[in-house]
């Protein structure tokens, strides 16, 4: 049989071929259009951040996430609240779908390791990890931040209490390290957090050399130190001890171990004891120390700030409204002279006595809490491109967070500042985001797949546009 043997049936043939023609465009219009969101996610996907460490994924307090919003609120952009069992300082920990909290109960004086969905918010798993809750009114024992690699994650409470848990909320191991290697020897409460790289777990305690309120071991010699861990076991793999020659309470740090890669050399970085020091992942070993901002050796001068890198210099924050030192990075060789200060702040607002700056696209941010300032500070040289004034009556103690163009922090009721991370000062927006009785707020805003975790008295928020 012929086909299209006649002219009508070649018009017929032609018409045919263009309806297909037609047809087949528009379903490639429509095709084309339902991949493109496709390929957003997917594009978003991409560039989506965990956040694994209380100072987020380089241990610098930023993040490169994208689409965070600006203006919330208790109801506006939450997409859920989660109750918590008590109040706490320390910081949620986020992988892919996971959140991880420590958390204090102060009706049973118990300790707790949470696991969250991060999607929802639903509590997955909450182990009792011990118990006792606070010395003071000023904190408890859940101020250290938990931190994960993505297989393991680990709790650290003031107690000593030392706990890793895989994501379903198993328990691998557990340790006290008062138990392990002397009782703490703080004025007020430990609050250090972990710290995960290379496949190290790292702990710090810098504490006094003698009992204080009747803590601290009183049968043997009170070191400081810096321990490495099998995160997967808990066995420890090294121990170095740290000297200085700091006296009474300024023995004592609250900071973080910050691990530092310059020049092909990497190293853990400890401040504290009135020093700031440079340690081989490895063994602990000391490459470099540079002290003292404190020459006089006053005692009552305890640190908290953790360290922070970037512009090729380490900040080291001397507390009570002291200046802001600019070590020089690739330091080697022992102690080292004032040579290695690549600049120390002039302005008596670029100062921090608790929180630990961000440093993010190129510039620190120094959030000086007691004076309610926030500075943009050139690595370089210290300059401040500005001093913004943020007009709160009430302290400020989180340490801020950045991404997408934005800082964000709390003060202690829970009034949540967003700061422009421009070249000109802006506060884009506040929330008041506490409960009534919220009055020492001190948890971070942990930033990850497009959303915030705003951590308040008894509760946790996540925010997204």
């Amino acid at each position: 049989m012929k086909r299209f043997a006649t002219r009508k049936d070649q018009g017929t043939k032609l018409q045919s071929e263009r309806c297909c023609a037609k047809l087949s465009s528009l379903l490639d219009m429509k095709l084309n259009c339902a991949l493109v969101p496709l390929f957003l996610l997917g594009a978003f996907s991409v560039t989506a951040e965990n956040w694994p460490h209380w100072r987020g994924p380089n241990f610098n307090g930023a993040s490169s996430e994208k689409n965070l919003p600006a203006i919330f609120s208790k109801t506006e952009h939450v997409k859920w609240v989660a109750e918590l069992p008590g109040p706490a300082a320390a910081t949620p920990v986020i992988w892919d779908d996971q959140l991880f909290l420590s958390s204090g109960e102060e009706r049973t004086k118990t300790l707790h390791a949470l696991g969250l969905d991060r999607k929802s918010g639903k509590i997955l798993w909450n182990e009792q990890v011990g118990t006792g809750y606070s010395y003071d009114n000023r904190s408890n024992f859940a101020t250290s931040s938990p931190v994960t690699d993505g297989k393991t994650v680990v709790f650290l409470f003031a107690n000593g209490e030392l706990w890793g848990f895989d994501f379903s909320g198993k328990v691998l191991w557990s340790r006290n390290l008062q138990k392990d290697y002397g009782q703490f020897a703080y004025q007020w409460t430990y609050g250090a957090s972990p710290t995960i790289y290379d496949k190290k777990l790292f702990v710090q305690v810098l504490h006094r050399d003698e009992p204080v309120h009747g803590r601290g071991r009183a049968d043997g010699p009170i070191d400081s130190y810096l321990l490495a861990l099998d995160p997967e076991t808990g066995k420890t793999l090294w121990k170095h001890v740290r000297p200085s020659d700091a006296r009474m309470e300024s023995h004592e740090a609250y900071s973080t171990p910050t691990p530092f890669e310059h020049n092909g050399r990497t190293e853990i970085l400890i401040v504290g004891g009135d020093c700031i020091s440079g340690h081989s992942v490895k063994d602990g070993s000391e490459f470099w120390r540079w002290g003292t901002w404190n020459p006089t050796r006053i005692t009552h001068w305890r640190l908290v700030p953790s360290p922070v890198t970037g512009g090729d210099v380490v900040l080291a924050c001397a507390p009570k409204e002291s200046p802001i030192f600019a070590i020089k990075a690739g330091a080697k060789g022992g102690t080292q002279t004032d040579d290695i200060i690549a600049w120390k702040s002039k302005d008596r607002e670029v100062s921090s006595d608790v929180s630990t700056p961000v440093f993010y696209k190129g510039r620190f941010y120094v959030l000086n809490g007691d004076r309610r300032t926030i500075a943009r500070i050139v690595p370089e040289t210290g300059k401040a491109d500005w001093i913004g004034n943020l007009e709160s009556r009430i302290t400020i103690q989180s340490s801020p967070t950045a991404a997408d163009d934005k800082i964000y922090f709390q003060n202690f009721r829970g009034e949540v500042f967003v700061v422009a991370a421009a070249e000109q000062f802006k506060i884009l927006h506040k929330a008041e985001m506490g409960d009534e009785g919220d009055d020492l707020l001190r948890s971070s805003i942990a930033i990850a797949h497009g959303e915030l975790f705003i951590r308040t008295g008894h509760k946790l928020y996540c925010v997204g546009e």
